[in-house]
C-alpha cells in the first residue's frame, strides 16, 4: 500500500490525471499477477514421483486451482474501476491524514515556541529575532543588515523604523541609540559593511 501511495503521489506530482495514473497502477498490478500465474503453471506436473499419483493427482489440482486464481486477480486488477479511481481516493485520504497530523503538529510546536522558547530570549538579540520569524511575528522589526568580523550577515533586531542617523550611540554602554543593533554589533548605514533598508 506504501508503494502505491508514493507511486500515485509521484504521478501526480508528474501531472498524470488520476484516471491515467489508476490505469497504469492497475496494468502494473496485473503484470505482477500475470507474472506469478506463469510461474504457478510451471509447477503442473512437477509433484515428487516418491509421493504417489493421488499425491500427484491432487498437486496437479491445486497448480490448476491456484492458477485459475491468479488470473482471476489480474482479470479484477486490470478490469475499469468506474469513476475516480480508486488509488487515486486512496492517495486522497493518505494525504488529507498526513497534513491533518502535520496541522496538529505544528500547533502543538508554536504553542511550544510561544510559551516556552520565547520567554526565555533576550529582547533585541538575534536569537529573539529568529524565534519572532518562526512565529510569522518579525514584520514589525527594523531589515538593515552588516557583516560581522566574522563575515556573518547580521540583522537588526530593533523595531522597524527606529533608524535615526544624528542619534548616535553611547560605545561605552553599548546602547543602540538611534542607529542599528544586533547582539553586541552597533552599526549605521553609513558603514562600509552596512546593507541598509534601501538594499533589501
Amino acid at each position: 500500500m506504501n508503494a502505491r501511495l508514493r507511486l500515485f503521489a509521484l504521478l501526480e506530482a508528474q501531472g498524470v490525471p488520476a484516471s491515467e495514473a489508476d490505469d497504469l497502477v492497475a496494468a502494473l498490478e496485473a503484470g505482477a499477477v500475470a507474472g506469478a500465474q506463469c510461474q504457478v503453471v510451471e509447477l503442473d506436473g512437477m509433484a515428487p514421483a516418491s509421493r504417489g499419483s493421488l499425491f500427484a493427482d491432487g498437486w496437479d489440482d491445486g497448480v490448476r486451482a491456484v492458477s485459475e486464481a491468479l488470473v482471476g486477480i489480474g482479470d479484477r486488477e486490470w478490469s475499469p474501476r468506474g469513476g475516480r479511481s480508486a488509488g487515486a481516493a486512496e492517495l486522497a485520504v493518505h494525504i488529507a491524514d498526513v497534513r491533518r497530523h502535520e496541522r496538529a503538529d505544528l500547533v502543538r510546536l508554536e504553542a511550544y515556541v510561544r510559551e516556552t522558547v520565547l520567554p526565555r530570549t533576550q529582547p533585541y538579540t538575534t536569537a529573539r529575532r529568529r524565534v519572532l520569524e518562526a512565529l510569522g511575528e518579525a514584520g514589525g522589526l527594523c531589515t538593515a543588515r552588516t557583516r560581522n568580523s566574522d563575515g556573518d550577515v547580521i540583522v537588526c533586531t530593533l523595531e522597524a523604523g527606529h533608524y535615526d542617523p544624528d542619534d548616535k550611540p553611547p560605545f561605552k554602554d553599548r546602547k543602540p541609540g538611534g542607529w542599528h543593533k544586533a547582539d553586541a554589533s552597533i552599526w549605521n548605514d553609513l558603514g562600509a559593511a552596512g546593507i541598509p533598508h534601501a538594499a533589501i
